[in-house]
């Protein structure tokens, strides 16, 4: 198996991005999910069996202001993996996203109080997400008992999603 979970933000609007937040914001999130998904692959063709959990967010989904690097690396994961599924299914190999909401981690403790608070009120289980959330859909995707679930993308966002 390979989980994917890497995310970098350099916020800020796209009319005064400077070039070197957009290339660090794409090569860290987007480009190494294509690096560490090709250098497995093969492997995992020949033996016909893998699972490749990529991690995405819930911002590559509907988007955020001040967030177009962010949004495009993590919208690419999902289009990327859900070709990668096409591609590798028939030799056995699954590949889905996990796309988190707001989860307690460093990227979320910098996040001022009132916008916190403004992502809660949106959010109907009214509380950021725990990183086990997180890792117990990854956990799930890599198990025997998703043996039948390619392509897809699991939010896992109490809700601010739907």
């Amino acid at each position: 198996m390979l989980v994917n979970n890497a995310g970098l933000t350099r916020d800020g609007v796209l009319a005064r991005m400077p070039d070197d937040d957009w290339r660090a914001v794409l090569e860290t999130n987007l480009s190494s999910v294509f690096y560490t998904c090709r250098a497995v692959t093969r492997g995992m063709m020949k033996r016909r069996s893998g699972a490749i959990v990529n991690v995405s967010s819930i911002v590559g989904v509907h988007g955020n202001w001040g967030q177009t690097n962010y949004a495009a690396s993590k919208a690419g994961i999902i289009g990327f993996t859900k070709s990668l599924a096409r591609e590798l299914g028939s030799r056995g190999v699954r590949a889905n996203v996990v796309a988190p909401g707001y989860v307690r981690t460093q990227l979320t403790d910098a996040i001022p109080e009132e916008a916190r608070e403004t992502m809660l009120t949106n959010t109907p289980l009214g509380r950021l997400g725990e990183p086990e959330d997180v890792a117990g859909a990854v956990r799930f995707l890599c198990s025997d008992e998703a043996a039948f679930i390619t392509g897809e993308v699991l939010l896992v966002d109490g809700g601010l999603g739907m």
